[in-house]
């Protein structure tokens, strides 16, 4: 039998007031708290919080607080990944980055989502992976929904929805986020 972080992680309808998912949750809170009202600069002790908070990112990761996610742990970062003021992301599944990825102020990335049943929904929950790839630059204000892919070398527009998958090299733009040309080619 599976635990309710065993159906979280892979997708599955999962109880989100679990006694070890709400413990993780807090203990992200904590941190949270220590690096968005304690430190609020980049110093070396922010530095140290941040390792803790994303243990799965590369060098140079860079956040402008405040800053707010779930786990901490499902968010995976290349080198080099900056989010400005005000960013979300709701972790619930993985939400990768890659390289040189620039998220500006209010940027949110959802993986979490819930059941369109009205019955269902009062208990379960689910959530669905999201990826980022190599040089995109997600400007302000942009949402990302659950289970997107948006490919390399990308420019996400500010305000822009994005609902489905956006291809390598595509600048994108709206709500719902459409393409409107090809980068880089």
């Amino acid at each position: 039998m599976k635990t309710e972080k065993e159906k979280m992680l892979s997708g599955e309808y999962y109880l989100a007031n679990d006694e070890l998912l709400v413990e993780e949750r807090t203990r992200c809170k904590q941190l949270l708290k220590k690096l968005n009202v304690e430190e609020f600069v980049a110093t070396d002790k922010a530095k140290a919080i941040l390792a803790q908070l994303i243990p799965n990112a590369g060098s140079n990761l860079y956040i402008e607080p405040p800053f707010h996610c779930d786990y901490g742990y499902n968010l995976i970062c290349g080198e080099n990944v900056y989010f400005n003021v005000n960013c979300v992301v709701l972790d619930v599944m993985p939400v990768t980055l890659g390289n040189h990825v620039f998220c500006a102020p209010g940027v949110q990335i959802y993986t979490a989502t819930h059941p369109l049943e009205a019955v269902l929904r009062r208990t379960k929950e689910n959530a669905k992976p999201v990826t980022i790839g190599d040089d995109c630059w997600i400007g302000g204000g942009a949402i990302i929904c659950p289970g997107v892919t948006i490919g390399n070398r990308c420019v996400i527009g500010a305000g822009t929805v994005v609902t489905k998958d956006i291809p390598d090299d595509s600048l994108a733009v709206g709500n719902p986020a459409k393409v409107i040309r090809k980068l880089n080619s």
